[in-house]
C-alpha cells in the first residue's frame, strides 16, 4: 500500500544530521530563546525576503497571536474560509472574535476575493486568507477589494516556499502564519511555528506576546501574552531542513504535475505557486473513488471533510457556501512526498488514469 505520506522515510534520509544536532544543542545546555532560534529565524527571514521572523509553539498559536498583534479583540469580525481544517476559526474564536465565512473557487479551494469583499462589515477587522493544499493565493487581489484598515493574516502552514507574482507566501500580508508540524513541507521533529511580518512594530509586539507579553523580564506590558516558543532543538532541525526545502518543493510538484497530466481534476499548477504540500483532487464520488484507489494500493485521506461552520462542537451559524459544501464532499488527497519511488509514482498515476467515472 502507497502512503499518503511516510515520515520514517525522510528521518531515515537525515537521521545522522539530526543526531548530530540535537548532540550539538543538548550540549550546549541553552534550550530556549538561544542562538539555534536567533539562526533559524534570521535564515528563514532571508529565504522569505522578510524583515522579521518570530518563531512560536506551533502553527495555531501564530494565528492567534498573530490576530492579537494586529488589533483583533473580542466581538470583532474576522473573515476566512471554511474548508481549511479549522484552524483559522479555531484561532479567532480563542480570542472571543467571530468567523465570518465566504466562499471559495472551485478550482483551486482557495478564497474568492470578491465573495470576500462582499461580506466585510463595519465590525471587520482582518482576513485570513489560507494557501490552502500548497497553492499561493492572490493577496494583492484580495488587498484592492478591502478598505485600507482591514489587516490581511496569511496562513502559510501549507504553502512554505510558494510563491506569487515572484514574491514569496509569508511577505504579501500584513502578518503570516507557518506551522512547522512534522506533516509540512518544512516540518520539525515535533511542532513549532512562526509568526512573519516586514513591520517592525508587529514584530516587537508578537516577541512580547510569545512571552507572556513581557517588555523585560517580569513586566508585563501586553496583554494577552502567553508561553509560546520554539524551542532550540526544533530551530536546529529547522534550520538543516530548511536547506532542502526548494528541492523537495520541487520534487512534490513534479510528482503532482505527472499525476495531472493523467487526471485533469488535481488542484494546483506547474509553477512555483505550488509546493505540493497535498495533491488533492475533486472527485463525483469519494467514496467510490477511495475504494477504487484502496484496491490498486493506494492511500487516500480527506482533507478536510467538515466545513467549519458544520463542526458540531462549534454550534455556528450555518451558511449558504455552495462552493464549500461541494469540495467538503468531493476532494480527495493522494500520496505526494519526496521520497516516493517512481515505481509508486507511476503507481499512483495509473491508478488516477484508471479513475473514470468517479472522477
Amino acid at each position: 500500500m502507497i502512503p499518503v505520506n511516510d515520515l520514517s522515510r525522510q528521518a531515515a534520509h537525515d537521521r545522522s544530521a539530526l543526531l548530530a544536532i540535537a548532540d550539538r544543542v543538548i550540549s550546549s545546555g541553552w534550550h530556549m530563546l538561544g542562538p539555534e532560534l536567533e539562526h533559524f529565524e534570521q535564515a528563514f527571514a532571508e529565504f522569505l525576503g522578510v524583515s522579521h521572523v518570530v518563531g512560536v509553539g506551533n502553527g495555531t498559536d501564530a494565528l492567534e497571536l498573530a490576530l492579537r498583534v494586529v488589533g483583533v479583540s473580542a466581538h470583532d469580525e474576522v473573515i476566512t474560509a471554511a474548508n481549511a481544517g479549522g484552524y483559522g476559526t479555531c484561532a479567532t474564536l480563542s480570542i472571543g472574535a467571530h468567523p465570518v465565512f465566504a466562499d471559495v473557487a472551485g478550482d483551486t479551494g482557495l478564497l474568492d476575493p470578491i465573495d470576500v469583499a462582499a461580506r466585510v462589515s463595519a465590525r471587520t477587522t482582518a482576513v485570513i486568507i489560507t494557501h490552502l493544499y500548497g497553492q499561493a493565493a492572490d493577496v494583492e487581489r484580495l488587498r484592492s477589494l478591502l478598505p485600507a484598515h482591514i489587516r490581511i493574516v496569511e496562513d502559510c502552514a501549507q504553502a512554505h516556499g510558494a510563491k506569487f507574482g515572484g514574491r514569496m507566501v509569508g511577505s504579501l500580508g500584513d502578518i503570516s502564519t507557518f506551522s512547522f508540524y512534522p506533516t509540512k513541507n518544512l516540518g520539525a521533529v515535533g511542532d513549532g511555528g512562526a509568526i512573519t511580518t516586514n513591520d517592525s512594530a508587529i514584530a516587537a509586539r508578537a516577541r512580547s506576546l510569545r512571552m507572556y507579553g513581557w517588555s523585560s523580564r517580569y513586566t508585563v506590558a501586553e496583554p494577552h501574552g502567553r508561553n509560546s516558543r520554539l524551542d532550540e532543538l526544533q530551530a536546529a532541525f529547522l534550520t538543516h531542513r530548511l536547506e532542502s526545502l526548494t528541492l523537495r518543493n520541487d520534487r512534490k510538484r513534479a510528482i503532482a504535475a505527472k499525476y495531472r497530466q493523467v487526471n485533469a481534476h488535481v488542484f494546483g499548477r506547474n509553477d512555483e505557486s505550488y509546493v505540493g504540500h497535498l495533491c488533492v483532487l475533486v472527485v463525483n464520488d469519494r467514496l467510490s473513488a477511495r475504494e477504487f484507489l484502496f484496491e490498486r494500493g493506494v492511500q487516500t485521506d480527506v482533507h478536510y471533510p467538515i466545513p467549519d461552520y458544520r463542526q458540531p462542537g462549534w454550534a455556528l451559524t450555518d451558511v449558504a457556501l455552495p462552493t464549500t459544501d461541494t469540495l467538503c464532499s468531493s476532494v480527495m488527497t493522494v500520496p505526494c512526498f519526496p521520497e516516493m519511488t517512481e515505481f509508486e509514482v507511476d503507481q499512483v498515476s495509473s491508478a488516477l488514469a484508471a479513475l473514470g467515472d468517479y472522477s
